[in-house]
């Protein structure tokens, strides 16, 4: 049996693979490698490599682990019509996210932009800026999954109060209150920070209109940590534009990178983060720590794999 890592990984983890599965061949390269595609049995990608045509070579597919949460790049259709058991990494991104969350609502709260450009320019400026606190805030929090839960449980160790929107509307963890995301517009203008983690799918594309950014409170905070489809960047930019909050955080883009020529670019309420708040030092760590044991259960031949996903689905 072969398993094919599309991407390359630090010795140690590579070394713990080999040392712990004697009996499997391990493939470790930089990219698509047609001899391995038509050999391997399991797969291991980040998402963002694989195409139709990959799929149509690999006849030995049976498994694909994504060490990623999202998989709109990948080949849904033609992996579903083959019938491919796919898992990804869901959960590893919520300590390394959840601190880049809060780290720039902190930043924004006690205004340290101004005190980083004060420092360059040596300026002694005590009355500069308004520093606001985030204790006593109200955080809605679209998607309060894993990643969103333990935002969730820190916002609450700031006496932060939590509201939650998902599909179903059942309770989440660390979640004040939870409600239906068709609920949505109700519960915005409660809401001094909008945070969204949302996944990418046909549901969540465009979900945020023009009318959600007037019912924001004009002191309000939105962050999109999710997908960049979440809104369009035409309405992105006419809500900055008209001051229809106080601030946007965006992790992520329609368009990655984001062209030199976008107007985001330009705006002065605007934190441009370029789709790096789940690195770590310890991604591929804890990747690791979900591939082993369901690696272990596939070769069992157990069904109950960590993080199996519909693939069509999106999650």
């Amino acid at each position: 049996m072969k398993v094919y890592f599309t991407f390359d990984s630090r010795p140690d983890l590579q070394k713990q693979l080999v040392d712990e599965f004697p009996e499997i061949e391990f493939a470790f390269r930089k990219g698509i490698v047609v001899e391995d595609l038509e050999s391997a049995e399991v797969i291991v990608t980040y998402g963002e490599d694989l195409s139709e045509e990959d799929i149509a070579k690999a006849q030995n597919l049976k498994w694909i682990f994504v060490a990623s949460a999202g998989v709109e790049k990948m080949p849904k259709n033609a992996i579903a019509e083959r019938n491919i058991l796919v898992s990804n990494v869901r959960g590893i991104h919520k300590k390394p996210m959840t601190e880049s969350i809060l780290a720039h609502i902190l930043s924004i709260k006690r205004i340290l932009p101004t005190i980083y450009q004060n420092q360059r320019n040596k300026v002694w400026d005590k009355r500069g800026g308004r520093p606001t606190e985030l204790n006593g805030s109200t955080a809605l929090i679209i998607g309060p999954g894993a990643i969103g839960g333990e935002i969730g449980r820190l916002l609450q160790a700031f006496e932060v109060y939590t509201i939650g929107c998902n599909r179903s509307g059942n309770p989440a963890d660390y979640m004040n209150e939870t409600y239906r995301i068709d609920d949505l517009a109700e519960h915005l203008p409660k809401a001094d920070i909008v945070i969204s983690v949302l996944p990418s799918t046909d549901e969540t594309e465009h979900l945020i209109k023009y009318e959600h950014f007037q019912l924001m409170r004009d002191n309000a905070i939105f962050l999109n940590f999710g997908r960049g489809n979440l809104v369009s960047t035409d309405v992105l930019v006419r809500a900055l534009e008209e001051n229809q909050i106080l601030h946007a955080v965006l992790d992520v883009f329609e368009e990655e990178p984001l062209p030199l020529n976008s107007r985001l670019w330009e705006l002065d309420n605007i934190t441009i983060s370029p789709h790096c708040s789940s690195h770590s030092s310890r991604y591929l760590e804890r990747s690791f720590e979900i591939f082993i044991p369901s690696l272990k259960k596939y070769l069992n031949g157990e069904t109950g794999i960590e993080n199996k996903m519909d693939i069509l689905r999106g999650y």
